[in-house]
């Protein structure tokens, strides 16, 4: 929570639909009523029937977020409500406002998401079903969602989303999805177009839609899912990457949990991070590159495969200045250099987790010094894959592997 002044009265936070007053119950008509300032979208603010309430009708500013305490400041003498879409509470005001003064000073009056009115009309199980935001996110942000029969639904940023996913879906070998886009949801202006993402010719229509896929994988199109490992020919580069094989066993021994922050160094494509966060939406990472053409290659990778929040940074250690601190290391590229380990030993929190792979003689060499000083597991690789021999068939050998795999001590409490 911030210093941002708590008001003397909880602030009502009242979801509203596209039905307008008439979808209101009485305890949110009354709190609207007694508003003296009532804040709110354009949109929303026009729902609330001149008459209704005398209050002064402020709409937000662009960018919100920033602007927001000094909204609540200059409005703090004043008896004031907020307006929000449906859910307060679901990707809503509400969840940034509880961020702001913390929920005691809130209350909130739900109405139904349009996540909940679409699956009422599509007849899909609200619990089974994941919601992706295109809301100030690229469209490819819903691609690690995306597999054969699956059903998923996306909140749209405006009347463009519908036939962007379309494009995504066609060019990612999803091309035989169903998009069903849902507009003004519970309103008099409802409406639902339904077409094949490869053959989507449906104009522009209302800017208030959330997009509805089921989702049909075309027979060639590689398996892409958030299990780590995903085939190498899903990265473009110059060919440093961790192979498939050793990139599972690399995000096994890394362990992500939703929230957690990935320090990939070395990042060559950006395999590391990008399956890191593929794992789970609220996963980040940061990857360091010292070579400016591959930097530019993890960013097209990370959006590629639907996790552009990675972040792209330059070499190590020398941009770890200002850098959160990580919960997970993974050195994947300049472990022998100076001072590296020791640069990424003394950032990582107590209690993180450190990941450092070696194909080398001297690069092997280290990992045992450190192994005997830090403790942790040392284990090594040997993956053999098929390949054409004359008429036959013959396993060679890749490079092996040494990974070493450690947990930073937490110091005892006192």
């Amino acid at each position: 929570m911030s210093d941002t002044p708590l008001p003397s009265t909880p602030i009502p936070v009242i979801g509203i639909g596209a039905d307008g007053w008439d979808g209101l119950g009485g305890p949110a008509r009354r709190e609207i009523a007694a508003c003296e300032v009532l804040l709110g979208s354009a949109r929303q603010l026009a729902l609330i029937p001149e008459g209704e309430t005398d209050a002064e009708r402020v709409s937000w500013p662009s960018p919100l977020v920033p602007a927001l305490p000094g909204l609540l400041e200059r409005y703090a003498g004043r008896r004031l409500g907020v307006l929000a879409s449906g859910d307060p509470m679901f990707f809503g005001i509400g969840t940034t406002l509880t961020k702001l003064v913390g929920a005691q000073a809130l209350r909130v009056f739900p109405q139904p998401s349009s996540v909940s009115l679409a699956c009422a009309r599509l007849g899909w199980a609200l619990h089974e079903t994941p919601v992706v935001s295109a809301v100030g996110r690229p469209v490819e942000t819903v691609l690690p969602e995306v597999s054969d029969g699956r059903r998923v639904l996306v909140l749209s940023s405006d009347e463009g989303t519908p036939g962007q996913l379309a494009n995504l879906l066609a060019r990612n070998g999803f091309g035989g999805s169903t998009l069903t886009v849902l507009e003004q949801l519970g309103g008099p202006d409802e409406r639902l177009l339904t077409g094949i993402a490869a053959r989507w010719d449906h104009p522009l229509g209302d800017a208030l839609n959330i997009v509805a896929l089921d989702c049909a994988a075309d027979p060639q199109a590689l398996r892409l899912t958030r299990i780590p490992g995903l085939p190498d020919e899903a990265y473009g580069g110059d060919g440093q990457l961790t192979k498939s094989e050793v990139r599972a066993l690399t995000l096994s021994a890394l362990a992500p949990a939703p929230g957690e922050l990935l320090w990939d160094v070395g990042g060559g494509s950006g395999t590391i991070a990008i399956e890191w966060c593929r794992t789970n939406p609220a996963c980040r990472a940061i990857a360091f590159e010292r070579i400016e053409s591959r930097r530019k290659q993890i960013a097209e990778n990370a959006t590629s495969l639907g996790v552009p929040r990675v972040e792209v940074r330059g070499p190590a250690p020398e941009s770890f200045a200002e850098t959160p601190t990580p919960d997970a290391i993974f050195i994947g590229g300049g472990l022998t250099q100076e001072g590296m380990f020791d640069a990424c030993w003394q950032r990582l929190r107590p209690g993180g987790r450190l990941v450092a792979s070696a194909v080398t003689a001297e690069s092997d060499a280290l990992l045992l010094t450190l192994a005997e000083r830090h403790g942790g597991v040392l284990r090594r690789f040997q993956i053999y894959r098929a390949e054409p021999l004359g008429g036959f068939t013959a396993f060679r050998p890749q490079l092996p592997v040494t990974q070493w795999s450690v947990v930073k001590p937490v110091p005892p409490q006192r």
